[in-house]
């Protein structure tokens, strides 16, 4: 019998509320951008081994304007960093939101497959008898490379003892 993992309710309001929250987000965060995957394996990165780095040599050059070269971009680049520290705490925070919506969409999922599974089992065993072994072979589509696997591996091994010495 499938376990009903999780329950979950989505009624309008709900969702109207998380729709304005996400349009609230997407207005107010238009400055942020995208990136082709190309452009971002490009890219020089600062990971966690590098921030340290980055952020000691932006304070020592500050400290010490006289090796700075104008052209550097010391102001913009600490400016990013403050950015940086606002703005990292909220994709954190996103973050975990989005891992809870894919772990609930993973268990919505997990839940629906455990139910038709069953569903399928008894159409197999009692649909032939109620005139639907149309619709069940309809649905056995979803298992046929699964067959066709099992038939591969059976003529890879005529003794049956799926590759294990007796």
């Amino acid at each position: 019998m499938p376990k009903d993992l999780i329950s979950l309710s989505l009624p309008a309001p709900k969702l109207t509320a998380i729709d304005n929250a996400l349009l609230a987000l997407e207005t107010t965060l238009t400055e942020l951008v995208a990136l082709e995957p190309d452009a971002r394996k490009r890219l020089p990165k600062m990971g966690g081994k590098s921030e340290a780095f980055c952020r000691q040599a932006l304070s020592v050059v500050s400290q010490n304007p006289q090796i700075v070269n104008p052209s550097l971009g010391l102001a913009s680049a600490q400016a990013d960093l403050a950015a940086l520290d606002l703005l990292r705490p909220r994709r954190q925070r996103l973050q975990k939101l989005v891992e809870r919506m894919q772990d609930t969409e993973t268990l919505l999922g997990s839940d629906v497959m455990a139910t038709a599974l069953e569903a399928y089992g008894l159409l197999k065993i009692s649909g032939k008898s109620q005139g639907l072994s149309a619709l069940r072979a309809g649905l056995s589509t979803r298992f046929k490379g699964k067959s066709t696997a099992k038939r591969l591996r059976a003529a890879n091994d005529p003794d049956g003892n799926n590759g294990k010495v007796a």
